[in-house]
């Protein structure tokens, strides 16, 4: 399971490719011959990229909602809409389809920034825009999510 930290900016060109940073790209190698899936983010205008193996844990847990319910199924379409899996081409870069670039609202600044087990693909304007609104509450938000947990230094050591 791959665990992504860093961040990167680069640039889409006019057909929507993106040149991955040969750094991206070496953390990838491992993993690039099952490919990539490529998604709408759920709750920001962003894309995210997922590995094969993350992009299967999370269908598996989709794939355990009953479609016989409405609420389900709606939550099923909006989350695969737009879904694509995508390669690393010989030079190095990676194809948005056009539907997708103008989701995440993507023209030219582009920031890779790699969150836990995925990619978020990201306007560069809205990702700091995103970043700086979020700054003033940023200790409330990790004290709420991660203050309140019970930690267990067991389930640490390997």
């Amino acid at each position: 399971m791959f665990h992504f930290t860093e961040e990167y900016e680069c640039k889409a060109d006019s057909k929507g490719r993106i040149m991955v940073p040969s750094a991206m790209r070496a953390k990838l190698a491992p993993v690039l011959e099952e490919g990539l899936v490529l998604k709408r983010s759920i709750f920001q205008k962003c894309l995210e990229i997922y590995t094969m193996e993350a992009w299967n844990r999370e269908m598996k847990e989709v794939s355990k909602l009953n479609r016989f319910v409405k609420k389900n199924n709606d939550f099923i379409r909006q989350f695969t809409a737009g879904v694509r899996k995508v390669e690393i081409d010989s030079t190095g870069r990676i194809s948005i389809p056009k539907n997708l670039l103008s989701y995440a609202g993507i023209e030219k600044g582009v920031v890779l920034s790699e969150s836990v087990d995925r990619i978020e693909v990201w306007d560069k304007d809205r990702y700091y825009e995103v970043l700086d609104s979020g700054a003033d509450d940023f200790s409330d938000l990790a004290e709420e999510v991660m203050g309140n947990r019970e930690n267990n230094l067991t389930d640490d050591v390997s």
